[in-house]
């Protein structure tokens, strides 16, 4: 690969990006939406000098609400649909927004009435529209509708679970689930064909306003997934459907003893004999939504933590080699350049390290990880490389006020140290850090740019309960909030324009 290659352009000059998951905006109902607050916070990103937002993954979540275990790699989360879109379309009596507090069952039944309404008064036009979605996202939609199907019939149940010839995807069985679901399975596609439509206005109003979607792809695929079900072969599993390894991490900063996620582990060679297929349709749907796409745990591309999946801890895996540089390749070949983050974060070796600069893929910095006292620390930011992306924190660490608090004595002096013991209250020093770093893009996760303490952080590694849930309110944001950040950009050479 030519060294002259040249970085996507999202970071061929200096940005500043906001972290904020679309669930955490304010709004009726029990989680953010597509809807006019979506809008707002894009109108928000402009004023205040940023041309990036960057979101957790958008898939269909579980019952622990966690955007990195979903049921599709290519689906969008019904609830983050809007209903205001399909009142203006007819689908839908205006009283359906009269609901101050909207729950995920009565969205639901909102969106089977609005299915119902569709059928009955949709012009040819709007018909042949629905038509259009459903070929065009063929390669995913259709197996991703039955698996949702036949789920919902067999009460949630994992598919492993399911009558052995639903589990082992007999002809047979499949076609008559098509049959006997087929109504299920076309609201499905429906509620489906709603998201994309929303979410493509959503990205065209903030493309036009020159800010770019910057996505988040997990590595992994959760068990009980459509993908899973539906491409047994790729994974290693057991002939009833159960993992026999499973993914994690080994012991490390989050945890002392490592990190069981229980994703299924692929079967890469089985994947390498299909050209990566997979992947490839993978990231064609990412970027039917995002501009630039963060791959999470992009180490695993060159090893990955394999543990024995009878375990319930991480502590006994081993490091296993994964064909990263041929899958980067292939996708090269489609994608020049790659429009990819690497999440380089954790173990880190030199091979992981080349295989990201081989392709030119940028890493990310964490001023939280920064102040060890060791001076070759890579988050240090005189360490830092033009060709990364740098964040005060992430979604998986305290926000930076809580993080602060949360040090002791000798490591708040090492920060205030470094940051010349600033007259400023955190966390606006460590913003400052991070715009005034020579990385290309600079994201600040909401939080910080709100001053919030640690009881307002996204995500506790390790833990189920109280994660995914946080949503801020405007009035945690003064008037003038924009307006400082924009002349904060303007001074770090980061406004768009």
């Amino acid at each position: 690969m030519s060294e002259e290659q040249q970085p996507h352009q999202c970071l061929a000059r200096r940005r500043a990006g906001v972290l904020l998951h679309i669930t955490s905006l304010p709004g009726p109902g029990a989680t953010g939406s597509l809807g006019p607050e979506a809008f707002r916070f894009t109108d928000f990103l402009v004023a205040g000098g940023f041309s990036i937002w960057q979101m957790l993954p958008i898939g269909p979540t579980g019952d622990d609400g966690s955007p990195y275990q979903t049921n599709s790699a290519h689906a969008g989360e019904p609830r983050l649909i809007d209903l205001q879109p399909i009142v203006e379309r007819g689908w839908l009596e205006p009283e359906a927004l009269t609901h101050a507090t909207l729950g995920d069952e009565q969205k639901h039944q909102l969106l089977l009435t609005a299915w119902a309404n569709f059928n009955a008064v949709a012009s040819p036009e709007q018909r042949e529209e629905l038509a259009a979605f459903v070929n065009l996202q063929g390669y995913w939609l259709h197996a991703y509708a039955l698996y949702r199907a036949i789920h919902d019939e067999h009460q949630g149940r994992g598919w492993w679970d399911w009558p052995a010839p639903l589990r082992n995807r007999e002809p047979e069985a499949l076609a008559q689930a098509r049959s006997r679901l087929r109504q299920d399975i076309e609201f499905i596609a429906f509620e489906q064909f709603l998201f994309f439509d929303q979410w493509a206005a959503l990205k065209r109003y903030a493309n036009e306003r020159g800010v770019q979607l910057f996505g988040d792809m997990p590595i992994f695929v959760a068990h009980d997934s459509a993908e899973v079900w539906a491409q047994q072969d790729l994974f290693h599993l057991d002939q009833h459907g159960h993992p026999t390894v499973v993914a994690g991490v080994p012991p490390d900063y989050f945890s002392d003893t490592g990190q069981r996620w229980g994703n299924p582990l692929y079967d890469w060679d089985r994947l390498q004999e299909t050209g990566f297929s997979f992947w490839e349709q993978r990231i064609k749907t990412q970027l039917q939504v995002f501009d630039l796409i963060r791959i999470d745990h992009f180490r695993g591309f060159e090893a990955y933590w394999e543990i024995p999946a009878a375990d319930d801890h991480a502590m006994n895996g081993q490091w296993v080699q994964a064909p990263g540089d041929a899958l980067f390749a292939h996708l090269h070949r489609i994608y020049d350049p790659l429009p990819l983050v690497a999440e380089d974060l954790g173990v880190i070796t030199d091979e992981v390290d080349a295989l990201r600069r081989k392709y030119r893929l940028p890493g990310m910095k964490i001023l939280q990880f920064a102040f060890s006292g060791d001076p070759d620390n890579p988050y240090l930011p005189f360490n830092h490389e033009p060709d990364s992306v740098v964040y005060t924190g992430t979604h998986d660490n305290d926000t930076s006020l809580g993080w602060y608090a949360s040090l002791d004595d000798h490591f708040r002096g090492l920060v205030d140290e470094f940051l010349g013991r600033p007259g400023e209250a955190m966390p606006l020093p460590l913003i400052r850090t991070a715009l005034a770093s020579c990385a290309r893009l600079a994201v600040i996760p909401m939080q910080d740019l709100l001053g919030l303490d640690g009881n307002h952080r996204m995500n506790l590694p390790g833990t189920v309960d109280g994660n995914w849930r946080w949503r801020f309110t405007w009035d945690q944001a003064d008037p003038e909030l924009a307006a400082r950040l924009h002349r904060r950009n303007q001074i770090y050479a980061r406004l768009s324009t």
